[in-house]
């Protein structure tokens, strides 16, 4: 699917390849993960924990959190924070996070 966003510099950035949710991008570097997946025609990149309804990054500056997603492993990555490296795995998150207490030091 054609991309309704482009990148000014798309032409003239060295580009890296992420993947995501399996597939590989070439993507320019130094955008955000958010503004390459909308540039590569990425529709969602999350659903809600209520209702499973899809979501797209939206005001690109942290605020929103719609661009949530999986990075390398680690879920609840704002996508429009995070620049894209080469080798970068993104997956699209669907549902709440699970909290695992003892990674987050709060088991007993």
């Amino acid at each position: 699917m054609e991309s309704l966003f482009r990148t000014d510099a798309a032409a003239a950035a060295p580009r890296v390849t992420i993947h995501f949710d399996g597939a590989p991008l070439s993507v320019p570097a130094g955008l955000t993960v958010a503004a390459a997946l909308l540039a590569s025609g990425a529709r969602a990149t999350r659903t809600t924990p209520v209702g499973a309804a899809p979501r797209a990054p939206y005001c690109m500056m942290g605020v929103c959190f719609e661009c949530l997603v999986e990075i390398d492993g680690v879920a609840s990555q704002q996508g429009c924070l995070t620049r894209v490296r080469d080798g970068m795995q993104v997956c699209s998150q669907h549902g709440v996070r699970t909290l695992d207490a003892a990674a987050q030091g709060l088991a007993r």
